[in-house]
């Protein structure tokens, strides 16, 4: 059977909202359906900058509200507690409680809202009664949420089939469960993240070989603090930060006296180091030779 979404007219009027009322027929269908009723979607929107936006509710609706700013502030009341949002916040009012709503008066919020319920929504809602950050970092993915959240407004705008409402259930699920569960939201692009940022940091320290990088300016490229990034670059390359660094600059210096007739003091500038004894000390640590030594022996290698 084939359903209609219909939209409701909004009364706020905010310029570039968007917002979806499912009629009772469809409502019905998700409640009778053995998927989708375990999560299903009543009304979603999007409000940007919600100038003077206000709702209260004195008699307690069954859905659960979503409430997540993006920008600007606002706050909310659950019976006689309120609460202050601010931006990369989110807060799930519960169902069946008197609430009420609304956007800060200097610095309107831009907010992306839910209405939800079924028999799992109790789930998603529980401990997120009070504001909730999703702060920016480095594994945030907050881009990637938000591409969950168009694609499930899409479904349900264009939706004409109980497919599509499976689909929308679905997507509902991996959307609160990437707030409901933040740390595994995360954290399964960690290691993929991080792999990526060695490599990057890698390229960075090969790019700049002749310059004197410091543990704080890898750290501060990275994006991490100094002991966070340490730990992570040591995971994945079984070294400490500076010990690969010096090694890449070794190399380099290997290459330089062997395909060139550079003095040593002037080598060891090439690598990013003034002092020529920590140079001689610290390339006799990583190879077994002196310079001079390396440097007899494979540059005449090199030659024959």
């Amino acid at each position: 059977m084939d359903y209609i979404i219909i939209f409701a007219p909004m009364k706020q009027g905010f310029t570039g909202e968007r917002a979806i009322v499912l009629p009772a027929m469809i409502i019905e269908a998700q409640q009778q359906d053995p998927l989708a009723s375990s999560l299903y979607i009543t009304d979603i929107g999007y409000y940007p900058h919600a100038y003077s936006h206000y709702r209260e509710r004195l008699q307690p609706i069954a859905e659960y509200v979503l409430i997540y700013c993006m920008e600007g502030e606002g706050w909310c009341r659950i019976d006689h507690q309120t609460f202050d949002l601010h931006a990369n916040q989110y807060i799930i009012l519960p169902a069946q409680h008197p609430h009420a709503y609304g956007a800060n008066k200097e610095h309107p919020w831009t907010i992306y809202w839910i209405h939800f319920t079924g028999q799992h929504a109790a789930v998603y809602s529980e401990g997120q009664q009070q504001p909730c950050d999703i702060l920016p970092t480095h594994n945030s993915r907050i881009s990637e949420r938000q591409l969950v959240f168009e694609e499930i407004f899409s479904t349900l705008e264009q939706a004409t089939d109980r497919e599509s409402l499976r689909y929308a259930s679905s997507l509902l699920h991996y959307y609160l469960a990437s707030m409901r569960y933040l740390h595994h939201y995360r954290s399964t692009s960690e290691s993929t993240g991080v792999s990526e940022m060695t490599s990057a940091v890698k390229h960075y320290m090969h790019e700049n070989l002749e310059h004197r990088l410091n543990l704080e300016q890898l750290a501060a490229y990275a994006g991490y603090s100094p002991s966070h990034f340490s730990l992570l670059f040591r995971q994945q390359t079984g070294q400490s930060p500076l010990a690969y660094l010096n090694s890449m600059k070794i190399e380099r210096a290997c290459q330089l006296l062997t395909t060139t007739n550079m003095r040593i003091n002037q080598i060891c500038h090439k690598v990013g180091i003034d002092d020529s004894y920590y140079f001689s000390r610290l390339f006799k640590k990583e190879t077994g030779l002196s310079p001079k030594q390396y440097r007899m022996t494979h540059y005449k290698a090199a030659s024959t």
